[in-house]
């Protein structure tokens, strides 16, 4: 390497770690942005609508998954069917027939409790009052006694005092609405109220007050008055979606508290407890403010949230409770065992009466049917509710989420999707564990879109800053080593230059046996044809096997292991690829006598040790390649191949790290310009791959081999001369045999170390 180069050469080397680092420092900015958003739409300072969406798809997800999905045989439903229209006749029915329904309740089936979801605003059509009113107008009205009479018989057939009459001294619910919305005629106000259950002073002061209401739709005077109560069923909190998930249990108005339809009916069921208010501190900007947290009725606790609504806990689809026809119930064809001691709503489902809602559960669901759900949560204490740290929780959980998703920005793509995946199913499990174990709604879908946001931003991002790496990795070492290698040092992110170092390698050289000989009938381009179809399997091994091709020497290969990608298995790497390249060469024998090729014999010297790799040359060309004495005694043992009739020549240094391979020492030499000498070895293969008949050859050898190095020339003579006579094609053998007949001619001197100078190049 020119002295030139090398400042240029260490520019780059700081350019790429000041890239990395640069890179590094923008994926963290932008993480930490992207954080910030989240947490401004989880302190509500900056709100995204598609965020709250999505918080409401994973409630229902949650919600639908852990539905029980069982019917409750406490509450049953008094339905006003198609059925009852025809056999009772169209609705609005007379109140003395709605009367004679009460009364067949509670006298013969013996309900605990009745809620009428529908209002009776009006009053009922008296057939006759025209008849009363003719005669107390006729010559009869004169007599007082007689108007007298006729007021008391005017009285006593009024639907609405027949009515009345059945409501009196029975645990009886009617139904009304609020209006809350500010629109043209919302302020009406019909009917007469039930008593309130509390006055806004009884929350305290600088307490968030519930929903207001501006008007209401609500029963007779008279009805009311002998009801046992009253409660709203309508619900002004539906989601932006149009969904209800959420009733409101308490509305004011007009400084006063009203109870919804649904804890009027399991409040007349307890003998109407009073209401508690379980106030919190500590809310707002100044933390003066106080907020509804709870309620409490009779030893009963509901969590609701500072408008003192609850998330309604639904049990499932439409047909959760029974239904019975209330034609049945009239004509008492009801079975008495499913309707004594139950908590009875009557409710329509008959075509234009029906009150559809939009649930969670089902697109199309009966009102009467959320008032029913909400009793049975009620008495089951099973509402869920979102905490009042929920803010608090969220922001904490983005935080968490946010620093192992930015965490993972600097993680393989494999560790990045796990790591991904892992806090995600942290997440969801602690988010389950709330939701089953403390009915508690913790927020998940802000979390769970900023760690895929998070994943999705880094992909992105070192997707495309790995393809510049990649592009420029392939320009520096895309011409050295297989692409599966560059592919790897892009992603491990490392610093990769073409500046020489020195490092522990091992380095593989093989040639062509003879292929002087072998070359002289081809024509130039059969000559290329035969060497392509020979060069290219061989360098595909040497790929497969982590290899870096370092040139072409006409037919010789030179190749290395550990560098530029550092691999600690670089000698059994290297071992494995000359045994295969030995394998691929015999199975291409037949291809090469098709093509009136001669078969090909190669010559392998490996060697592991020390050496200079960087790129090596001059200012015109440049060249990535190894340099040093280990490098040269590779290229020695590839030469000494030949004089031992073998087609692999390994070092010690190269055995020593493949330890799995069985190996046959084949000398003890001294190289030309070492003074240190070597043991060389031929790899045979693994352990336990061998056949019993190659390892007892071998013994043999070792066992003749160590005769000879004690100078006991007879024993080594006659096991050398029985190994050559079973195989006398063995190169190996001849040279031992020719050794010993020098040896024993000229006898070395008694302290001999066995060691022979290697003749070749």
């Amino acid at each position: 390497m020119d002295l030139n180069s090398t400042p240029l050469q260490i520019v780059v080397s700081t350019g790429n770690r000041i890239e990395l680092n640069i890179h590094g420092a923008v994926k963290l900015l932008l993480s930490a942005v992207l954080i910030g958003l989240f947490i401004l739409h989880a302190g509500g300072w900056w709100p995204w609508p598609f965020l709250r969406q999505l918080e409401n798809i994973a409630y229902d997800a949650r919600l639908k998954l852990t539905l029980p999905g069982t019917v409750d045989n406490r509450i049953v439903i008094v339905d006003i069917d198609e059925r009852s229209l025809r056999q009772e006749g169209q609705w609005p029915w007379s109140r003395g027939r709605l009367a004679e329904l009460v009364e067949r309740l509670f006298d013969r089936y013996r309900v605990a409790v009745l809620g009428m979801d529908m209002v009776f605003a009006e009053p009922d059509r008296n057939a006759a009052d025209s008849v009363l009113a003719a005669l107390a107008d006729s010559p009869l009205g004169e007599d007082a006694r007689m108007r007298t009479k006729l007021e008391r018989l005017r009285r006593e057939l009024d639907p609405d005092q027949r009515f009345a009459a059945a409501l009196r001294d029975r645990p009886v619910v009617l139904g009304y609405f609020f209006n809350t919305q500010a629109a043209p005629g919302a302020e009406m106000r019909v009917g007469q109220l039930p008593p309130p259950v509390a006055t806004v002073q009884d929350l305290g002061s600088n307490s968030v007050l519930p929903l207001e209401a501006v008007g209401y739709g609500a029963n007779l005077l008279l009805l009311q008055h002998n009801a046992g109560g009253g409660g709203f069923f309508n619900s002004p909190l539906v989601d932006s979606d149009g969904v209800f998930r959420r009733v409101p249990l308490l509305i004011r108005y007009q400084d006063r508290l009203y109870e919804q339809l649904s804890l009027a009916v399991v409040r007349a069921l307890l003998g109407d407890p009073p209401v508690e208010f379980v106030m919190g501190a500590g809310y707002g900007a100044d933390r003066r403010n106080r907020r509804l947290e709870m309620l409490r009725i009779g030893g009963f606790t509901i969590p609701t949230d500072e408008l003192g609504a609850v998330l309604v806990p639904y049990r499932g689809p439409q047909g959760s409770f029974p239904y019975v026809s209330a034609t049945d119930v009239l004509a008492g064809r009801a079975d008495p065992r499913l309707l004594n001691g139950a908590i009875i709503l009557v409710g329509a489902t008959a075509a234009g009466l029906l009150d559809l809602r939009v649930t969670p559960v089902q697109n199309v669901y009966p009102g009467v049917e959320v008032n029913a759900n909400l009793i049975a949560g009620l008495l089951d204490q099973n509402f869920r509710s979102q905490p009042a740290y929920a803010a608090g929780l969220e922001i904490t959980q983005l935080i968490l989420v946010g620093l192992l998703g930015a965490l993972a920005g600097f993680l393989t793509p494999l560790g990045a999707l796990l790591l991904t995946v892992v806090a995600g199913g942290a997440l969801l499990g602690f988010n389950a564990y709330l939701w089953l174990a403390h009915f508690q709604v913790a927020p998940l879908a802000a979390s769970l879109v900023l760690l895929l946001a998070l994943y999705v931003l880094h992909t992105s991002y070192n997707f495309f800053i790995e393809s510049r790496r990649e592009r420029r990795i392939t320009r520096l070492f895309g011409q050295y080593v297989p692409r599966e290698i560059v592919e790897e040092m892009s992603r491990r992110g490392a610093h990769y230059s073409l500046e020489g170092e020195s490092r522990e390698m091992t380095v593989l050289f093989s040639d062509i046996a003879d292929f002087t000989t072998i070359s002289e009938p081809f024509e130039p381009h059969q000559l290329t044809r035969l060497m392509q179809f020979y060069l290219t399997p061989l360098t595909r091994i040497i790929h497969e096997h982590r290899g870096t091709i370092d040139k072409y020497i006409g037919d010789a290969i030179m190749a290395f292991w550990g560098a530029p990608l550092a691999d600690p298995e670089h000698p059994r790497h290297a071992v494995q690829a000359a045994l295969a390249m030995t394998r691929r060469l015999r199975a291409l024998e037949q291809e090469f006598r098709a093509h009136g090729w001669p078969p090909l014999r190669i010559r392998i010297g490996v060697n592991t040790g020390m050496m200079s790799v960087g790129n090596m040359g001059s200012e015109f060309r440049m060249s990535y390649t190894v340099l040093g004495d280990a490098v040269n005694l590779a290229s020695r043992l590839e030469g000494a191949a030949k004089q031992y009739g073998v087609s692999i020549v390994i070092s010690e240094y190269t055995r020593e790290r493949a330890p799995e391979y069985v190996c046959r020492e084949l000398d003890r030499v001294r190289v030309k310009g070492r003074t240190q000498p070597v043991a060389i070895f031929e790899p045979l293969g693994l352990e336990g791959e061998l056949p019993p008949e190659q390892l007892m050859e071998l013994a043999e050898y070792e066992a003749a081999l160590g005769a000879l190095r004690r100078q006991a020339w007879d024993e080594a003579m006659t096991c050398f001369q029985r190994l050559s006579a079973r195989r006398p094609d063995c190169r190996l053998y001849a040279l031992y045999l020719d050794r010993l007949a020098a040896l024993r001619a000229t006898p070395p001197p008694p302290d001999w170390d066995g060691v022979f100078s290697l003749s070749v190049k």
